[in-house]
């Protein structure tokens, strides 16, 4: 078969031939695989930079992707540990990570939004006791995976979302997407808290795809404009696209009732996973959610892989 191939860490992978993988376990199917999303921890696997990645060597990348299998069923699927990824005409996956999808679901759409979909949507429905009416902050609303949240979080019955990120032109579009308010990220850093602190200082959850100097900025920010203390504001850490240490005064867990807690792959069940999947899958072949998948041919993964790409665009390999 063909695939997208990394044999080095510091170059982006090739179309090569390699050997077509075998199911050999009781849940084990082979897949032709439709189409693969280009997301950001696809990314950093390929590079050897996830926290989940070894030195192994050679690898294909991809973490889910959109498939058939050989009784016909048009299948989401995400990648069990241990198997090879996603970007290749086909691909064993465990059919219990798998949900069957409609067959006239909008394949590009699919394998473009349920990675950056689920992130937020995992983080709000395992993670969290979310109610409707609870004001949210997303923190890097600019992203892809940012914007879905602010959708999501409409979606599920948030009375208000605030989008901070750097982009302008990106924040300028977080209004059509459901954001009621929008704080830039970029200036002085006194200037940054004052406007996190203005616009957030009732949030009840705070989803933080940065982490790093932003969230040093936000979270004392946030503990002193915060009217009500004891109200809990819970900080799900998602990505660390600002860095992955911060240092945390140890007041700001005393002044409030502040619940930090992560979401990814290892702190929620391969079974609670599983269980968000068919939902999630439901709400973007409906078309729910405002998505812009930039479908590849596999063949052009060595050009195509640090291509740029418009707002809110997500490059989808197609086999």
């Amino acid at each position: 078969m063909h695939a997208a191939v990394v044999r080095s860490f510091d170059a982006p992978p090739r179309y090569e031939t390699f050997p077509t993988p075998q199911p050999n376990g009781e849940h084990e199917i082979a897949v032709d695989v439709l189409a693969a999303g280009l997301h950001p921890r696809v990314r950093s696997g390929a590079s050897g930079s996830h926290y989940t990645s070894t030195d192994a060597l050679p690898l294909i990348p991809g973490i889910d992707g959109v498939g058939r299998g050989a009784d016909g069923q048009l299948l989401y699927f995400i990648a069990f540990d241990g198997a090879p990824g996603t970007m290749a005409e086909q691909t064993v996956i465990d059919r219990r990570r798998a949900v069957v999808l409609g067959d006239d679901a909008d394949v590009p759409a699919v394998a473009a939004g349920m990675n950056p979909g689920m992130s937020s949507w995992l983080a709000l429905r395992r993670r969290i006791s979310f109610s409707p009416g609870q004001k949210v902050l997303v923190l890097g609303a600019s992203g892809n995976a940012g914007r879905m949240a602010v959708q999501i979080a409409k979606l599920l019955g948030a009375g208000h979302v605030v989008g901070a990120g750097r982009d302008p032109e990106r924040l300028a579009g977080l209004a059509s997407l459901g954001a009621d308010q929008t704080v830039s990220l970029s200036g002085e850093p006194s200037e940054i808290a004052r406007a996190l602190g203005a616009a957030a200082d009732d949030v009840d959850v705070v989803i933080d795809y940065l982490w790093g100097t932003v969230t040093e900025l936000a979270i004392p920010a946030l503990v002193r404009a915060r009217a009500e203390p004891s109200k809990p504001l819970r900080w799900i850490e998602i990505g660390s696209m600002a860095g992955t240490t911060i240092t945390l005064p140890s007041a700001a867990l005393r002044a409030v009732n502040l619940q930090l807690l992560g979401s990814g792959q290892g702190s929620i069940t391969t079974a609670g996973i599983a269980a968000e999947l068919p939902e999630l899958a439901e709400q973007i072949s409906a078309g729910r959610f405002v998505l812009e998948p930039l479908p590849r041919a596999l063949s052009d993964v060595e050009t195509a892989w640090d291509a740029p790409s418009a707002p809110g665009q997500r490059i989808v390999f197609t086999t």
